[in-house]
């Protein structure tokens, strides 16, 4: 597969495809159909990944534009959860989870069939993914790779942040919490200091705690 304009043109279909789901709410049905965004996102995103495998950049650049994609998405939504009042965290969380499952799928199965793919990427697993630290990517392709990652950790942990700000949430609920970020820790750290993967995953975790037993309250004594 390559960029001719055949592709170029289903590319820029699916993207319109992703945008109507980005806006859905302006279509004023009452339907909460605009979560798909964090799914449909993948389309594109893997079908730009294939038509463009056999470049050596195409692989970190297609999860730029997915992390952008999810971002974008995310902001969306967290307007809706703070001003509008019409979303709600919980289903921004399981959706985007979703999205991310629906990416590890495909990343097991298209490079598989398409072999092309496999060049750029390492098999972790059943998934095939770029290392960002390979030599074969632009130093300033990484960078960028791992700041929009970075971003769009964090945008996931404050709208969580602030739904629970003031809550009383016993300290075995906050350790749940801050166990459910233990996994995306583990990746970020991975992505800017491997070699210190764990301790900094560690002290990621220490500081959501610290940060969750400040602004929530404990519960009250019976």
């Amino acid at each position: 597969m390559a960029f001719d304009i055949s592709s170029i043109i289903i590319l820029i279909t699916l993207a319109i495809i992703f945008v109507v789901f980005l806006i859905f709410d302006l279509f004023g049905r009452n339907e909460q159909y605009g979560y798909l965004a964090y799914i449909v996102a993948v389309v594109p995103v893997n079908y730009f990944w294939a038509i463009g495998g056999n470049q050596a950049n195409i692989s970190l650049i297609a999860y730029i534009i997915l992390f952008v994609l999810w971002i974008i998405t995310i902001l969306r939504d967290t307007i809706g959860v703070y001003q509008k009042k019409d979303k709600e965290i919980n289903e921004i969380l399981m959706y985007l989870a979703l999205g991310i499952l629906v990416q590890l799928i495909v990343t097991a199965i298209l490079p598989e069939i398409i072999s092309t793919l496999q060049a750029f990427t390492d098999k972790f697993w059943f998934f095939w993914l770029p290392n960002v630290h390979s030599p074969i990517f632009d130093e300033t392709i990484a960078l960028v790779f791992k700041i929009t990652v970075t971003v769009l950790i964090f945008l996931v942990i404050i709208p969580l942040i602030l739904d629970v700000k003031d809550e009383e949430v016993s300290l075995p609920i906050v350790v749940v919490f801050v166990a459910l970020f233990i996994i995306p820790f583990l990746y970020l750290s991975y992505v800017w200091i491997p070699e210190a993967m764990g301790v900094l995953t560690f002290l990621f975790a220490v500081i959501l705690f610290i940060i969750l037993l400040l602004i929530t309250r404990g519960q009250e004594k019976k």
